[in-house]
């Protein structure tokens, strides 16, 4: 009876302390949602929301003009070109660097692992300016390369180059966490069976990894087509010849032409969410696909 009576006044006396404290939680917990609400519409959805509104601002007629434009279809041919160049060689290297790290342990692993990853730390611009310093008119293999007729900078080989740089990690820093988790054990079975190395890689090993694949291959295509600062290093920015969409934008909007600028950023803008799309999508089946097996 003494020990009930107890737990009953312990009770009684916290009870009041938890009905204050719960609205000084509420407070703090609103006060956060608040904050980055306001951010976000702060840093993204109001500029976005600007995009939008200033390409529709000289009327439907000039917005649509702009997608006739000569410069324009020749920026939106070269980006997709440079796309269509530098996407497959960094799938094909991604792969490789995945399935080669993933289930073996070497010297240097972890070494090479940061140097997959060192795009994401380096600036474009210096990963531009690092391409001139080796292939331009000056640099180490600048005159070697004219001696044979062969242009990098300024050239479309320079683009598909700096793209290729900072676009590197993504299929590969997608693919290794999938390999790692899937362990070998499918494998050895497919190996046990009598599957040579590339029947156990097409039928084992790629359809285990489909889903990382596809996230990579988006997010890497996303950034190919986006990149403005390793590009416009290594281009030269001239209309027409090594000019891609964000450098479009740029170049319309300092020749103040600023509806033809806002309508290739409406372009770039829904690519964007295309992305975030196909994102949640694939993230979506994954995660059925993880609770599946």
């Amino acid at each position: 009876m003494a020990n009930s009576a107890l737990h009953s006044n312990l009770a009684q006396s916290d009870a009041p302390q938890s009905r204050m404290g719960a609205p000084s939680a509420d407070w703090r917990k609103w006060a956060l949602i608040g904050f980055v609400a306001v951010y976000l519409a702060l840093v993204i959805l109001l500029p976005a929301l600007n995009v939008f509104v200033q390409a529709f601002n000289g009327g439907i007629a000039g917005f649509l003009a702009t997608f006739t434009s000569r410069p324009f279809m020749n920026a939106v041919g070269l980006t997709v070109i440079v796309a269509l160049i530098s996407v497959p060689l960094n799938t094909i290297f991604g792969l490789s660097a995945a399935v080669a790290i993933a289930h073996k342990s070497f010297p240097g692993r972890t070494l090479l692992i940061s140097i997959i990853d060192l795009p994401f730390s380096i600036s474009p611009v210096v990963a531009g300016l690092m391409l001139v310093l080796l292939y331009g008119s000056r640099g180490w293999f600048g005159p070697v390369l004219e001696a044979g007729g062969i242009k990098v900078i300024f050239a479309l080989p320079g683009m598909v180059m700096a793209t290729i740089f900072v676009t590197m990690p993504f299929i590969a820093r997608e693919v290794l966490p999938a390999l790692e988790e899937n362990g070998t054990d499918q494998e050895e079975a497919a190996h046990t069976l009598g599957a040579s190395p590339w029947q156990t890689f097409w039928r084992v090993t790629l359809p285990s990894i489909k889903w990382s694949l596809l996230y990579g291959l988006i997010l890497c295509n996303a950034r190919a087509m986006g990149e403005f600062g390793a590009v416009a290093v290594v281009s030269g920015n001239i209309s027409g010849k090594t000019q891609t969409l964000p450098l479009y934008v740029e170049d319309a909007y300092i020749q103040y032409n600023t509806q033809s600028a806002y309508a290739a950023a409406v372009l770039l803008a829904c690519l964007a969410i295309v992305t975030l799309v196909l994102k949640h999508f694939l993230e979506r089946n994954a995660g059925v696909h993880r609770r599946g097996h």
